[in-house]
């Protein structure tokens, strides 16, 4: 008996819209966690010498008695901190560095020094936004182009897109939650997993669809919903195995055992890429049967009790 997914869709929205809604809420309420790579600023990976870094709390006080505010301290578990600060000039920084070792009486090693100025982080995100915006309509005009032998086929290119911004939103989310539990913020490696997880899951939706297209030339005398179902259920093995076995376990890997500063980009990529083909079986294809039936029409209609018989 074949698998009836479609039968399943509105459970498989709420799912989504489960996973969503706390991290939208955490980004309402706390704001988008921003890195300096898109506000400007310092990153300061130090290694204390002792052994021991000083409590988060103590190396914050240490920046403010310098008129230094809004600083973020990230333990990475083995003797070094990873400092975010506003834009700090080279003397400022070495300045810092001598005295955090004259307080904190350790000598220090400066792992990494970054800064980054406030007008490189806009050009940078109106960038990464205007490619995001170029590629959903060039998306969408090539599944035209190529799905234009089936009725209506514009709705499988903006279909795609929805199943994509799902993708994006679930990313988002997620990071979200992590600001709030370990400190993540959105920089310039969260894009490259962010542009990384939309070009799979492109791919993958635009496989099912194309199932259903060469099924639509078969089964034309099928239901709409029954065809969709039929062409998901083909492609379900591949979709899954492929994924799994090319990425998902190498990604898992580089999680557990990769370093503190790779832990996010791989996180956010492992969610993304599972989103991505989870958005296309799960979240594409259903959406294009409830346009094509109209579903909502029916939302919010009472539903009509059958006569009793006398």
């Amino acid at each position: 008996m074949s698998l009836n997914i479609l039968g399943k869709r509105y459970f498989f929205f709420g799912l989504s819209l489960f996973l969503i809604i706390p991290g939208f809420l955490i980004i309402i309420l706390r704001g988008l966690p921003i890195s300096i790579d898109f506000t400007g600023g310092s990153l300061l990976e130090i290694e204390f010498n002792s052994g021991d870094a000083p409590p988060s709390e103590e190396l914050i006080g240490f920046f403010a008695e310098r008129e230094i505010v809004d600083v973020t301290v990230q333990t990475t578990g083995r003797g070094s901190v990873i400092i975010r600060a506003p834009f700090l000039e080279d003397e400022t920084r070495l300045g810092l560095v001598d005295s955090l070792e004259q307080e904190f009486q350790s000598g220090i090693t400066l792992l990494r020094f970054d800064s980054v100025g406030p007008v490189i982080g806009r050009e940078v995100t109106n960038r990464a936004a205007i490619a995001i915006t170029v590629a959903s309509v060039l998306v969408v005009g090539y599944i035209t182009l190529a799905f234009r032998g089936v009725q209506n086929a514009f709705r499988y290119g903006i279909c795609a897109i929805l199943a994509m911004l799902h993708d994006v939103a679930l990313i988002f989310s997620v990071v979200a939650i992590g600001s709030l539990f370990f400190g993540w913020q959105v920089d310039s490696l969260f894009f490259t997993a962010l542009l990384t997880v939309i070009g799979f899951s492109m791919q993958d939706t635009i496989v099912v669809f194309d199932r259903v297209r060469e099924n639509f030339n078969i089964y034309r005398k099928l239901p709409f919903e029954t065809l969709v179902n039929h062409s998901i259920v083909q492609t379900l093995q591949r979709s899954i195995n492929t994924q799994l076995m090319t990425v998902e376990f190498m990604l898992l890997a580089l999680v557990l055992y990769g370093g503190v500063t790779l832990r996010q980009f791989a996180l956010v990529l492992l969610v993304g890429l599972l989103s991505g083909t989870y958005s296309s079986i799960f979240i594409a294809a259903p959406v294009l049967v409830v346009w094509e039936k109209r579903e909502w029409r029916n939302w919010f209609k009472k539903k009509t009790q059958p006569a009793l018989e006398g």
